[in-house]
């Protein structure tokens, strides 16, 4: 299965989800989220989501900590520092409880409104954004560590070397 981070598969995969998945009861979130494969550095779970690994040292996977960076120079202006939220837009760390890889990359390539009684929120869509859309899967791996309180706010301290394949990739995506 091709994991490529490509701007044109992930926008036909968000396109095609329309529901937010609720995590199911009866399993943890360590079970959920703990790896169950690795192609080239990135870690997934068992339903092939891209996931995250810690190892007992604190060290993160690259994946983890690219997303970390990313966050922090395209999301955390709206959605605050290590996705805790502020006047301006929610929490994204609470929301990726109940998000699927899918329904993020749907929000994200499409945006979203919000609109209640006491608050309006918009989303703006990003998915023409490749500062975003080539580095979705780090993003989301990142929120998803952040979620899970499997890493602490901040910058990661130590983290696995960059993969080949993800150096090829990151450089067929953002056109270079």
């Amino acid at each position: 299965m091709d994991h490529a981070r490509k701007p044109v598969r992930l926008v036909a995969v968000a396109a095609a989800v329309f529901a937010v998945s609720l995590l199911p009861n009866a399993t943890s979130v360590a079970q959920q989220t703990a790896p169950a494969s690795v192609e080239d550095g990135k870690y997934l779970d068992k339903d092939g989501n891209p996931t995250y690994q810690v190892k007992p040292d604190g060290t993160v996977d690259w994946y983890t900590y690219s997303g970390f960076r990313r966050y922090h120079s395209e999301c955390h202006v709206c959605h605050g520092p290590d996705g805790a939220g502020s006047t301006y837009a929610p929490a994204i760390y609470e929301s990726m409880k109940r998000l699927d890889y899918s329904a993020f990359a749907e929000v994200v390539a499409q945006g979203r409104q919000n609109v209640g009684p006491s608050k309006q929120s918009v989303m703006p869509a990003l998915g023409t954004n490749k500062n975003v859309m080539c580095y979705l899967d780090d993003i989301y791996v990142y929120l998803r560590a952040r979620s899970d309180d499997a890493v602490p706010r901040g910058r990661p301290a130590k983290h696995e070397d960059k993969p080949k394949s993800y150096a090829d990739t990151e450089q067929a995506c953002m056109g270079g």
